[in-house]
Formats: C-alpha cells, sequence, structure tokens
C-alpha cells in the first residue's frame, strides 16, 4: 500500500450507503409540483408520513450515510432536496445519484433507477449498501441490497419495516 490511493480506495469500501427514494417510500404515492410548492397526489397522504420511521430504523446505524436516489434532486436540485427532509435524514445526507454535470444528465430520467444506483455503487466502490425504492427495475442480481416498497403503503407497512430492519442489519453490521 502507497498510502493515498490505497487509503482512499479502503474508505470509500469502508461506507454504509443507504440510497432513498421519497416517493413511494418516504410516503404513499408520489408528489408533485405546483404553484403552491410540492403536494403528495393523494389528499389522504402526508408528505414523508414516514419518516419517523426510517429515522428510528437507522437509530442503531450511526455510520450509514445517505445518497438521494430520488427524482426530487433532478427536479429540484440537491439542496432543495435534501432540505425537504427531517433533519434527523437530511443531516445524514452526503450526496445524489443524479448531478447536472454528468455527461447523461438529460437521459436521467429514463434509465432504471438499479442502474442509477448501480452507477454510484460501482464509481465508488461500495460493499456495504442498501437501496429503499418502490422501483427494483435494473438492480438485476443485487436484489439483496434493495428494500422494496409498495407505492401504496411505503415505510408504513410492517412487513417492509420488518425487511428493512433485517437488511440494515446485514449489511452496517
Amino acid at each position: 500500500m502507497n498510502g493515498t490511493g490505497d487509503s482512499n480506495w479502503e474508505t470509500e469500501r469502508s461506507r454504509q450507503v443507504l440510497f432513498l427514494d421519497f416517493d413511494g417510500v418516504l410516503h404513499r404515492f408520489g408528489a408533485v409540483r405546483t404553484r403552491r410548492g410540492i403536494t403528495n397526489i393523494s389528499p389522504a397522504a402526508q408528505l414523508f408520513e414516514f419518516a419517523p420511521i426510517l429515522v428510528a430504523c437507522l437509530a442503531p446505524h450511526g455510520r450509514v450515510e445517505i445518497v438521494l436516489s430520488t427524482s426530487w434532486v433532478r427536479q429540484l436540485g440537491y439542496q432543495r432536496a435534501k432540505n425537504a427532509l427531517p433533519e434527523a435524514l437530511s443531516e445524514r445526507v452526503v450526496g445524489a445519484t443524479y448531478h447536472s454535470r454528468y455527461f447523461d444528465a438529460d437521459t436521467w430520467a429514463s434509465k432504471a433507477r438499479g442502474t442509477q444506483i448501480l452507477r454510484y455503487v460501482l464509481t465508488h466502490r461500495l460493499t456495504r449498501w442498501l437501496a429503499i425504492d418502490d422501483e427494483i427495475v435494473g438492480f438485476g442480481e443485487h436484489l439483496s441490497h434493495v428494500v422494496r416498497c409498495d407505492e401504496n403503503y411505503g415505510l408504513g407497512d410492517v412487513r417492509t419495516q420488518m425487511l428493512l430492519r433485517t437488511r440494515l442489519a446485514e449489511q452496517f453490521v
């Protein structure tokens, strides 16, 4: 080991990263942008209604960083998407899978979520990672790294919460 390059490689590999989608995960259904701001498409659902559940699930895993894998970043920008989260989650956010400077930023929305996340995983040489999403397309053989939410229930579903706790313990021991 020569120090600089190898230590950076080891630092990347030791990271614990949770990829977080918003719609269908932290709240049921999806959100829309209106003149009055962002609102849920269902009047029965509140934005980030399940954020306290994620906060509680992450509590035993203090080293876990959050990388935003939500379309909110492309629509609103990284900082506004991050700031939309409750503080207990936003303080863990370290980046996003999307950046407007990417060579393929104009076609990003057409890429499967799993493809977007796996590019980040490979670029950053991550070995300890987990994604929470309502989409599983593009993850291929990496489904053991994914907690799939039903968009109708998000993290409000008890079985999904149990799976999340199990996968967090498996990935981030």
